[in-house]
């Protein structure tokens, strides 16, 4: 019987949880930057346990599923195989563990042009929060690349995360027009991603910011982009936290590792962004977020095991 419920758990998995990979790797960041670095590591391990699990997964597909593997690979949803891959490599940098990182680079910059296209080849009207994920991947990118670039003093990728930056403000922007904004009060979790599509862009902004690359206009462009996504960003959290109060949504689905992941992301990013754009009240800010981001990630694991346990 245990066997049965495991083997109909692997193959319920859905793309979308590549989320809670996300979720535990920006969670580990946030904590690598306050200091808390037992916590940090143990949620790196968690992280990167999960990210192996969904590799052997994706690959599975891929080789013994193409037709699975197809229809999934055209909703966004499909895109935290990539966002997921950037944020981990990102916390493996940090790490000190560049050529894992690199190669982590590699694999996703390898994934996203085929599942990108496929993705807005199928976009409509009125779309779930996960929309924004076509902006997470590409910003994920330019996260990882500029702190590769940071790490290694390779110029290129500094200019390949600028491009990717750039980018990924346009596919925001579409994103957005196709948004449906009912989303906000009735969404099961990925509704989150709107506005932490824009904290992942705040920090790669930051990390921009901070690279002696970038000089005069460029750089003060792109510290106050920076602040402005923070500050949008900063706003969807009151908008969507004051939504969740007026229309509480309880029930574990497992898009809400989609929320887990921007209160992460937003606590994260605030703590990067304060000291390249000298805002230094973003770091308090940053460090209170977190909290509230390790919190949500402990209830939404709870919900997910009494989940299993019901099965």
């Amino acid at each position: 019987m245990r066997v049965c419920v495991g083997a109909r758990w692997w193959a319920e998995l859905s793309p979308a949880a590549g989320a809670a990979v996300m979720a535990a790797g920006i969670i580990s960041a946030g904590l690598h930057l306050i200091g808390r670095s037992a916590l940090s590591l143990a949620a790196l391990a968690v992280s990167a346990a999960l990210w192996l699990v969904l590799a052997a997964d994706f690959t599975a597909r891929l080789v013994g599923d193409r037709r699975r593997f197809r229809a999934e690979a055209d909703t966004p949803a499909a895109l935290t195989a990539v966002a997921a891959t950037t944020v981990l490599g990102a916390r493996l940098s940090l790490l000190g563990w560049q050529a894992v990182a690199a190669a982590l680079l590699a694999l996703a910059a390898a994934l996203w042009p085929g599942l990108l296209l496929a993705v807005l080849r199928h976009w409509g009207r009125r779309m779930p929060g996960a929309a924004f994920l076509v902006c997470v991947a590409t910003q994920g990118l330019a996260v990882l690349a500029g702190t590769l670039a940071g790490a290694t003093g390779h110029d290129w990728l500094g200019r390949a995360a600028l491009a990717a930056f750039c980018l990924g403000l346009l596919l925001y922007a579409e994103a957005l027009l196709r948004f449906d904004f009912r989303e906000v009060v009735s969404g099961a979790g990925d509704h989150w991603v709107a506005g932490g599509a824009l904290s992942i862009t705040a920090l790669a902004g930051a990390g921009l910011t901070a690279s002696p690359l970038w000089t005069g206009r460029v750089h003060t462009g792109l510290r106050t982009a920076t602040l402005v996504a923070l500050g949008l960003s900063l706003a969807w959290y009151a908008v969507l936290l004051a939504a969740e109060v007026f229309r509480p949504r309880p029930r574990y689905d497992i898009r809400r590792w989609s929320s887990v992941f921007p209160l992460g992301m937003t606590a994260t990013a605030c703590l990067s962004a304060a000291r390249p754009t000298g805002v230094q009240w973003l770091r308090p800010l940053g460090e209170l977020l977190l909290w509230v981001a390790v919190g949500a990630w402990v209830l939404t694991f709870v919900a997910f095991v009494a989940t299993r346990a019901d099965d």
